[in-house]
């Protein structure tokens, strides 16, 4: 999310190289990354950074897939939400031609609709998405930020209409659970993941779960990251407990577990994490590769 902006290019590539030689497939970003902290107020410098590390490692884009958004680029700096590009077929269609004019090629395996965008028919949506896989621009479909009800209304015009639909769900998820009536994700009011979110994915086995934030920005292991005031409760201190016992008899830390739990849950969640040095890369994938025993795995869900 902040290749271009807050990390500069040197330490992107670095990140970049070492995870594709570890193994790593997966690279997830968005046409406004990162607006909030760019002196211009205009996001694309993410797109820009993997554009120019693809095209200096010939052959590298054979072994990624890229994923990326549209729907939360503000048209006017310094205004957002009030002025994001939205999702009418016309701002899809602009947004995808700019990502892929950015990061120097002909397709993305995974286009998400960023936010719910209500001045924008959900069937027009449903349909320009559908007319980009059906051209080969893009792979697969995903919503991010979105309540069930409207994944499921899309899903349903997708069929009606004869297009592709949305098979991923990319919303905020982690172990800690904040306090009942406060959002997690400030930006997004359907940001965070619901019980009634994974009851659908559970009905809906097609649909994959991208978990984003999953390790609350450092909070479970930095002491200069404090946990966010949502998290502020009894049931903190005992999932907290849980984590720091299996995190011993692991080898690992807090953010391992959470990661490995996340993981190998029910439904399953591919967790993005946003890291800023090649250490911190590594103990996610090290954490992605933890296998937690049915014991483990009870506990943890288990302390509430």
């Amino acid at each position: 999310m902040l290749f271009g902006t807050l990390l500069d290019e040197r330490r992107s590539f670095e990140i970049l190289d070492h995870f594709v030689d570890a193994g790593g497939v997966w690279i997830d970003t968005a046409n406004c990354y990162a607006f909030w902290v760019d002196p211009t107020g205009f996001g694309g410098r993410s797109e820009e950074v993997l554009g120019r590390w693809l095209a200096r490692r010939p052959g590298v884009r054979d072994r990624v897939r890229i994923s990326t958004k549209v729907g939360c680029e503000p048209t006017e700096a310094g205004r957002f939400p009030q002025t994001a590009e939205g999702l009418t077929a016309g701002a899809v269609k602009k947004g995808v031609q700019g990502s892929l004019r950015r990061l120097g090629t002909d397709r993305v395996e995974l286009y998400w609709a960023h936010m719910p965008d209500p001045a924008a028919p959900l069937e027009e949506t449903v349909g320009m998405f559908g007319e980009l896989v059906s051209a080969g621009t893009v792979g697969r479909l995903g919503c991010s930020n979105y309540p069930a009800w409207q994944v499921d209304r899309a899903r349903q015009i997708a069929r009606a209409q004869g297009v592709e639909g949305f098979t991923a769900i990319q919303q905020h998820r982690t172990y800690l659970a904040p306090l009942p009536g406060t959002r997690p994700t400030v930006a997004h009011r359907f940001g965070a993941v619901s019980d009634e979110v994974l009851h659908y994915l559970q009905a809906y086995p097609d649909i994959a779960l991208w978990a984003y934030t999953p390790l609350l920005s450092g909070g479970y292991t930095r002491a200069d990251k404090p946990l966010p005031a949502q998290y502020e409760h009894p049931g903190t201190r005992r999932r907290l407990a849980a984590l720091d016992e299996t995190a011993a008899e692991t080898g690992t830390d807090r953010n391992g577990v959470v990661l490995a739990w996340l993981a190998g849950g029910t439904p399953a969640a591919t967790p993005i994490v946003g890291v800023s040095t090649v250490g911190q890369l590594d103990e996610a994938m090290a954490g992605i590769a933890l296998e937690l025993t049915a014991e483990q795995r009870e506990r943890l869900d288990r302390a509430v």
